[in-house]
């Protein structure tokens, strides 16, 4: 009796499909688009959207009929508004003033900030988590409050720190001349130490202790160490703090405007481009001339900005 051999049974398989990397790739790109999403309506709706409508309103101007007596009406002007904002004597003002008492704030809060987070560099570790939490209540406050409070202490009325000046026998005048740019540097220092020395600190502690053990082996002091190692190893964080406050600066208008409620002969409308703008907007109701004045404030300070990072970073590398 034959026996039937059977042939070997073949296993078939489905092709494998494989996708091309560039498929790999867009589907990839449509995800992070997709995460992206909400940043990016949010960043149309509350920065692009802005500004454009107030470049719109620049290019308008009010203008009144029969002599001035009639009713106004609003007509298109070109930059009719940009070329009376560069002629403003008192915008321009304003805005030198505020650069060059934002230059001597910025250089002392900066300085201060870089000492303490220097000091805490070498202490110990708990010790640096409270004096930090301690030094950040300042910039956790909110600005406005922050103010306020100093709006009492700087009070002619009912300062503790007069009543202490008046009991030693001394004078102490808040605002006045040099006095009123004190008064608000202080504020602002006060406000901004605690948050730059975070940062500073935080680049501190990214060193490594290595060249440290290294230079004390040679011999080298803390403060040597301090001159020559720390600080010329953190010149970014150097640079993009003091680039961030000069931003604050050019945009300072809470501070000054509320502290003109006790010293009003001192702290005038124009006291910086903020207030101008803010005076022109809802004060004299000239809100396209108020646009271009933003405006143009937008493109000073970038243009500022971009100049002090690339001027710093060349002197510092």
């Amino acid at each position: 009796m034959s026996t039937l051999t059977r042939p070997p049974e073949v296993a078939t398989h489905s092709p494998v499909r494989r996708t091309s990397p560039r498929r790999t790739g867009r589907r990839g790109a449509y995800k992070g688009l997709l995460f992206a999403l909400p940043f990016l309506a949010g960043f149309l709706a509350t920065y692009v959207a802005p500004i454009g409508y107030a470049f719109s309103q620049s290019l308008y101007e009010k203008k009144g009929t029969g002599l001035g007596f009639g009713p106004t009406r609003v007509v298109y002007t070109g930059f009719d508004n940009f070329a009376s904002v560069l002629g403003d004597e008192d915008f321009w003002r304003s805005m030198l003033r505020t650069l060059v008492f934002g230059s001597a704030q910025i250089t002392v809060m900066l300085g201060i900030s870089l000492l303490l987070a220097l000091l805490l560099d070498g202490v110990a570790a708990r010790a640096v988590r409270f004096f930090r939490a301690a030094l950040l209540i300042p910039y956790v406050v909110p600005a406005v409050v922050s103010t306020l409070m100093w709006l009492f202490l700087y009070s002619p009325t009912g300062s503790p720190l007069l009543d202490m000046a008046d009991r030693a026998g001394t004078s102490v005048e808040f605002f006045g001349g040099l006095n009123t740019y004190l008064s608000l540097g202080n504020l602002l220092t006060w406000q901004g130490i605690g948050f730059n020395m975070i940062l500073i600190s935080a680049s501190l502690q990214a060193l490594p202790r290595e060249l440290y053990e290294a230079a004390r082996l040679d011999g080298a002091r803390e403060w040597r160490i301090a001159w020559s190692i720390k600080i010329p190893n953190i010149t970014g964080i150097l640079v993009l703090t003091g680039m961030f406050s000069l931003i604050g600066r050019l945009q300072l208008f809470a501070e000054p405007l509320l502290l003109r409620q006790i010293a009003p002969e001192s702290v005038n409308m124009d006291f910086t481009p903020m207030m101008e703008i803010f005076d022109q907007a809802f004060k004299t109701g000239n809100y396209q001339y108020a646009a271009a004045e933003s405006i143009v404030l937008a493109v000073v300070t970038g243009v500022l900005a971009f100049v002090f990072h690339r001027v710093t970073r060349r002197k510092m590398s």
